[in-house]
């Protein structure tokens, strides 16, 4: 970088801004450009794809710059926040004409990814959540905003896996961290690729003291001031659509963690990454954007509340009941555009004449979609009837002052209608007669002077003309005609009676363009003035929205409204995966019951891969989901208890944030069911052991299940390839087997699909690889060392005695450990100099460690033993 002192003025001013935002691309506006220079000009032509020029090319150390046009600049911004930059906006803020000396600039707005607030069509069903996080003793306080609608909320958490669930669950980009944040949860969030942005001062402002109204905790004050301060300091405008901020506790929803939401595929496609393929995508028969976000916030939080979920499912069935009016609110909800965010852009002042139009659209649609609801059963509706407000008066507004198709930009004139204001139609009189009286005054020049190709024009540099060619200016007269400018082959003049037509007809289109644009202004705050009610109208459309849709779905999918129960009993009949039912079809899909009464907490499944136990248990999950949300369920028929936690463990994966290995994400994930689930949990357990020795695991599996049995008392759903587990249920009495049927058919394999009663009887994993592909003659090998394992494990199991049984089990599992050619007591004592595992086995006293104790030194000693 040059020396400072030897900086134009203008490179001064820029590096003086560009030093206060050192963590953002600085767009520093130069005419119709905003330019970069130095390190921001390298780096951001590389990410924009720009052409990297260079200012002072004569000088030894030219600064590198690169540019984008003003008018397109958005497009270049969007690209920068997706990447997880931030773009610091700098303006001429005086004008460059009345300007005495270097143009004044400063910043009018930091972007970020949490502050974006053009959502673009793509995301119109995201919210972009910004949150911040506040420490003190141990807990958090926490809170989020979105810029775009005016969503607030706060809560306190009390650990480091809350506030990172909350984080992920909320799919922030970006988090405001205040000094004391400890350096783990800061690691952790940088970890998931959330970006870090720093508020360490606190500014209690005026505005601020409304919003946090209620709020006692002075945690979650200091954090919702922390937020809020930020926010003001970036983007530099009025925020007066935030709306009161709500308090809410994670412990009054279900509990549901990023990684459950993510196995279960609630709203991201585990392969694509994508809404394809979710429950959010099977659900999702919203008509507006407000009500495609209030859909994901509901999936995201579902009720535990029975009266709420019953007042949700009396919505659902009205509308399932009443086809017609179904039909005529989702029609009106149609032409409803985003009230959320038009009131956002009120507030920020970037609304414009299109945006206004918008609004008037949208409210015109709230009599019709009102009488609707009037038309439906009073004691369920007349709530929602009697809150919706139509906002006549805005819309009467908006009708009388705004054009229907105004231009996007509200500076340049056309946005306002005639008849709404007597001066402005006098200024429009002024310009519309004035290119009359110039097309009269042109004619009568020809008319004087015999010129008939004289004509009267019009430039920015001298204004109005009268252009004559050279051939003609003997015929001109001396005494009215002044010279303005030569050109080549004419000559232009000005008049006496020209100049003061000319500043007539200039005057009117000033101040015009000002007067319409004063006006403008003062609609747009009329309007500000009733962003509340805007965004209270749009509470009850995008919630309207919301359930219609879940009528529409039940309807379509054959769904029924589940009983909700007291007494622990959970019962199914022929339920479905709604997603996987979808994409094959409901004649092609097999349909399987849950039956779990108050005496049953644990159903063990066997059977083959591929045969759908993952697909059964995350069909339960769904369900819950569904139902707790208040929609319908994918089954014949529903009885079931209201739950407070999901937990699962599904799938096989590596945690590659951690870099932690599949059996220790399963050891986690079961820790977590084990640590915090209630009699009122979910638990999905899929295939736990897998990722460890097959005794290792099966023992973790078994100890896993009895503790679950013994101890928690949640329904719980454990799969397994472990036949040895099936024998189980002779010692747990709340435990039940299940199987997935299939059978052998001339010699391949064929899934029924159905869960039945019982254990299977056979893996059937040499069928499966056949199913796959694999060769002929891998697969006859395997069959023939399967056959030479089974006749061993007959072979060590021969006696019937319980005792016999359990020690040749030990002592097979032991010539995991042998070497060759050595003796027992050899090797007994090989493994005390060499290997202290078994001894430190031996010294254990298990029985009094926490099974996650035990599950880690299991797998402390399998990593020793491995080496």
């Amino acid at each position: 970088m040059a020396d400072k002192n030897k900086l134009t003025p203008m490179m001064q001013q820029y590096q003086a801004i560009k030093d206060q935002y050192p963590d953002a691309f600085l767009f520093y506006r130069l005419g119709d450009f905003y330019e970069m220079f130095n390190e921001d000009a390298v780096k951001g032509s590389q990410l924009l794809e720009l052409t990297l020029t260079s200012r002072s090319h004569k000088s030894k150390h030219p600064t590198p710059m690169c540019g984008v046009p003003h008018r397109a600049v958005q497009n270049y911004i969007d690209i920068l926040i997706d990447k997880g930059y931030k773009v610091a906006i700098c303006e001429q803020i005086e004008d460059p004409k009345t300007a005495k000396g270097m143009v004044k600039r400063a910043i009018t707005q930091l972007v970020t990814p949490g502050t974006k607030t053009d959502a673009g069509a793509d995301n119109a069903k995201n919210n972009n959540y910004l949150t911040a996080l506040s420490y003190n003793d141990g807990k958090y306080g926490f809170a989020y905003a979105d810029l775009s609608t005016g969503e607030l909320k706060v809560s306190t958490l009390n650990s480091d896996d809350s506030v990172l669930n909350e984080t992920l669950s909320l799919q922030t980009k970006e988090i405001v961290l205040g000094p004391k944040s400890p350096k783990k949860i800061v690691n952790l969030l940088q970890k998931v690729g959330i970006l870090i942005s720093h508020q360490d001062t606190v500014d209690i402002k005026s505005e601020m003291s409304y919003l946090l109204q209620g709020i006692d905790s002075e945690l979650e004050r200091d954090v919702l001031n922390r937020l809020l301060t930020y926010i003001l300091n970036t983007q530099k405008r009025n925020l007066s659509h935030m709306q009161k901020v709500v308090e809410y506790q994670p412990a009054h929803f279900l509990k549901l963690d990023h990684n459950s939401q993510y196995n279960l595929e609630i709203n991201k496609n585990i392969r694509t990454g994508k809404k394809s393929g979710t429950l959010l995508w099977l659900l999702d028969e919203t008509k507006t954007a407000m009500g495609g976000r209030k859909l994901k916030r509901w999936l995201n939080r579902p009720l535990i509340n029975k009266e709420d979920i019953l007042q949700r499912q009396q919505f659902v069935e009205s509308f399932l009941n009443n086809y017609f009016e179904r039909s005529q609110l989702r029609e009106s909800l149609t032409e409803v555009y985003d009230l959320e965010r038009l009131a956002g852009k009120v507030s920020f002042g970037s609304v414009n004449g299109r945006d206004l139009i918008q609004l008037k659209s949208s409210l015109n649609q709230i009599p019709k979609l009102k009488h609707v609801i009037g038309e439906l059963d009073s004691s369920i509706f007349g709530d929602f009837y009697k809150k919706i407000d139509p906002l006549d008066d805005i819309v009467d507004l908006i009708e009388r002052s705004i054009n229907e198709e105004p231009p996007i930009s509200v500076t340049d004139g056309g946005v306002i209608k005639s008849n709404y204001d007597k001066q402005l139609d006098k200024y429009r009189d002024a310009m519309k007669n004035g290119k009359h009286w110039l097309a009269e005054l042109e004619q009568k020049e020809r008319n004087i002077t015999g010129i008939n190709n004289l004509k009267i024009g019009y430039n920015r540099v001298f204004g109005y003309y009268i252009e004559v060619t050279k051939a003609n200016l003997a015929k001109l007269p001396e005494d009215r005609y002044e010279r303005k400018q030569t050109l080549t082959n004419a000559e232009r003049f000005a008049t006496p009676e020209l100049k003061e037509t000319e500043a007539l007809i200039l005057e009117a289109q000033d101040k015009s363009k000002i007067l319409e644009y004063n006006l403008f202004k003062e609609v747009r705050e009329i309007v500000k003035d009733s962003i509340q009610r805007i965004q209270e109208l749009a509470d009850l459309v995008s919630s309207l929205d919301v359930l219609q849709g879940f009528a529409t779905v039940s309807e379509d999918y054959h769904f029924v409204k589940p009983k909700l129960n007291d007494n622990h009993d959970l019962e199914i009949i022929d339920g479905r995966h709604p997603v996987v039912e979808k994409v094959l079809g409901r004649q092609t899909y097999v349909p399987n019951s849950v039956l779990m009464n108050a005496d049953t907490n644990v159903l063990l499944i066997t059977g083959p891969n591929m045969s759908g136990k993952s697909t059964y248990m995350r069909q339960l999950a769904l369900t819950v989901i569904m139902s707790q949300i208040g929609c319908f369920v994918p089954a014949k028929l529903a009885s079931m208890p209201i739950f407070d936690q999901i937990f699962t463990r599904i799938g096989a994966a590596d945690d590659l944030i951690s870099g932690e290995s599949t059996f220790m994400v399963e050891m986690k994930e079961s820790n977590a069911a084990i640590e915090h689930a209630t009699p009122n949990s979910l638990i999905l357990f899929d295939e736990i052991g897998r990722g460890t020795a097959t005794y290792d695991g099966m023992a973790l599996a078994q100890s896993i299940i009895e503790y679950v049995h013994d101890n928690l008392h949640a329904k719980t759903l454990f799969s397994t390839h472990y036949h040895e587990l099936t024998a189980l249920d002779k010692s747990l009495k709340n435990l039940q087997n299940v199987h997935v049927g299939a059978t052998e058919k001339d010699g391949n394999l064929v899934f029924l699909h159905k869960v039945e009663k019982g254990a299977a009887d056979k893996s059937y994993g040499i069928h499966v690889a056949k199913l796959a592909g694999l060769p002929d003659k891998l697969l006859e090998r395997a069959d023939n060392i399967l056959v030479s394992l089974e006749s061993k494990d007959k072979t060590l199991n021969h006696s019937d005695d319980d005792t016999k049984n359990t020690n040749s089990t030990d002592n097979y599992q032991l010539e995991l450990f042998k070497q060759q050619n050595v003796s027992n007591d050899e090797f007994d004592v090989h493994v005390n100099e060499q290997n202290p595992v078994l001894e430190e086995i031996k010294q254990a006293d298990l029985m009094s460690l926490t099974p996650m104790d035990v599950m880690n030194l299991v797998y402390k000693w399998k990593q020793e033993i491995n080496k």
